[in-house]
């Protein structure tokens, strides 16, 4: 914000000295604000100059430059532009498997890198460090990085210009919403992949996004694993009295789905293995509680269910059914009456819209995510695709809806470049070309489930290979489980470097406890 001031009046001083005519910043120097460090390719014949404002300070007429960069279609000698919004697993599986040779790749994301979800939870207590769970983009696709064409901005998309084939975005600075501050600029796209992802539901109950915790990313993560150690550190604190040690040290989460009850799991061993002896003053008042308003893990049969039930009951999870009316600051209100207190309190009851993607103009499917048809296009909207939770088949494609699952997400991902690389190999890759909307895309997507696993603490967890909870085929639970649980993960991480980490954190976890360090 410094070097901006020094450019604005800099400004202002040109005007003075050059007869009312404004100061040309270079475009490389303002590239530096408005966009990350990028190539050769942002020079001034590609950045519009969009309006100035006169604003009046200590008396003397100034004029402050509002720069509105933009990208431009794509001319004839270059390569067809493929953006990509989101960081997703259908994103980041798209964008590792797009052909950098036929497409240049811009990505937009307020997040530099792609999350691990299913390792998220073991990251709240220390099992396992953040940067084992995060992978950076341009390390996915090395062409973000490298190829003077080809981007990744740290913005939000906030409109999608249909009819002139461009993104309108906001710049995202030190965790910014992108709202106040940010530099907009937009975006030309041959091709536009939308997938980014969704938000965590609240069911419009008050106080959840004031008092809650959502576990979704890594800054989710980070903030849990600080209030937690707090807490526990609060409560050594002479003059704390038993029943606020027993509040602070309430830990409740909402939402029985496989990410409530594996983190319920990993907080038990949490408890077991180490606030036991790292914590002894205070470990007779920590308890963990899973409230959900139905059953637990419903996407599993009623055996699994009930294995999960008894084995987090045993590792002294207490299980709670009901809904939760209202959320005050220290305790939770439940649609019966009765009030739960509580210290931590993690919400993970499912996903639904965002914001943006309600406001678009697009056909909606069945809860309200962008409508696509069996070849994951937008329909009536050349060139534009979605994949992930953000999309979803609409009625006249006769499909039913699919899971908001990591592995739909990626496997979309992966048909879309396949697709795209098609498209681009056939001459179809451009926006604008004759047939280039209705050209094939290969064979319809077809989703085949592989199967759910979810760990319930205590070296157990559950394996279901089955493609639904009454099919045949493997269903398993225990000791085993777990170890096909943590095997499998290991090579799905999607680097080489992530698989050390999250080995070595793991084995550093085994043999000398977790990490209890606050940040």
């Amino acid at each position: 914000m410094k070097a901006r001031r020094i450019f604005t009046a800099l400004h202002a001083a040109s005007r003075v000295f050059n007869g009312g005519s404004p100061l040309r910043i270079p475009n490389r120097i303002l590239g530096q604000f408005i966009f990350p460090p990028t190539g050769a390719r942002f020079n001034s014949a590609a950045t519009e100059r969009i309006c100035v404002k006169d604003v009046e300070r200590d008396s003397v007429s100034a004029t402050t430059a509002i720069e509105i960069a933009a990208m431009p279609a794509t001319k004839p000698d270059q390569k067809p532009r493929v953006v990509v919004l989101g960081t997703g697993w259908g994103a980041c599986r798209l964008l590792k498997d797009i052909d950098t040779r036929i497409y240049d790749v811009v990505c937009i994301s307020p997040r530099n890198h792609m999350v691990f979800t299913p390792l998220l939870a073991s990251t709240c207590v220390g099992t396992l460090e953040f940067r084992s769970v995060a992978e950076p983009v341009r390390i996915i696709q090395p062409a973000l990085a490298k190829d003077p064409d080809s981007y990744f901005f740290l913005a939000r998309c906030t409109d999608i210009d249909t009819s002139n084939h461009e993104v309108h975005c906001e710049s995202v600075y030190d965790g910014d919403t992108g709202t106040a501050g940010g530099e907009k600029f937009k975006i030309a796209y041959d091709k536009l992949v939308i997938a980014t992802g969704a938000e965590a539901t609240t069911f419009g109950i008050a106080g959840v996004h004031e008092h809650a915790i959502f576990l979704r990313d890594v800054k989710n993560a980070i903030d849990i694993r600080s209030k937690l150690m707090l807490n526990l550190m609060a409560c050594e604190i002479p003059g704390t009295d038993i029943e606020e040690r027993k509040r602070l040290l309430h830990c409740v989460v909402v939402g029985g789905g496989p990410t409530g009850v594996e983190f319920s799991g990993e907080l038990s061993d949490f408890i077991l293995r180490d606030v036991q002896r790292k914590f002894s003053h205070v470990k007779d008042h920590i308890a963990v509680t899973l409230i959900e308003a139905n059953e637990i893990l419903s996407s599993f049969d009623v055996r699994l269910r009930q294995y999960a039930t008894n084995q987090l009951t045993k590792s002294g999870v207490r299980l709670k059914r009901g809904m939760v009316k209202h959320v005050l600051p220290k305790k939770l209100i439940l649609s019966d009456g009765s009030e739960v207190p509580y210290g931590l309190l993690v919400w993970s009851t499912g996903v639904g819209p965002s914001k943006f993607v309600t406001n678009l103009p697009f056909e909606k499917s069945q809860g309200g995510r962008i409508g696509i048809d069996n070849s994951l296009r937008v329909p009536a909207h050349d060139d534009i695709y979605a994949v992930g939770d953000c999309a979803g088949y609409l009625e006249g494609t006769g499909k039913t809806p699919l899971p908001a699952l990591a592995q739909v997400a990626e496997r979309q991902g992966k048909y879309l470049a396949t697709a795209l690389n098609q498209l681009g190999e056939s001459g179809h890759g451009r926006a604008g070309v004759a047939g280039s909307s209705t050209a094939p895309v290969s064979d319809p997507f077809v989703y085949k489930h592989l199967g759910s696993m979810a760990t319930v603490g205590s070296y157990k967890a559950l394996v279901d290979l089955r493609e639904s909870p009454h099919g045949s085929g493997l269903s398993m639970t225990g000791f085993k489980s777990w170890l096909v649980w943590r095997s499998a993960y290991l090579t799905r991480v999607i680097s080489w470097r992530a698989r050390f980490y999250v080995a070595f954190n793991w084995g550093t976890t085994f043999l000398f406890g977790r990490d209890i360090s606050r940040f």
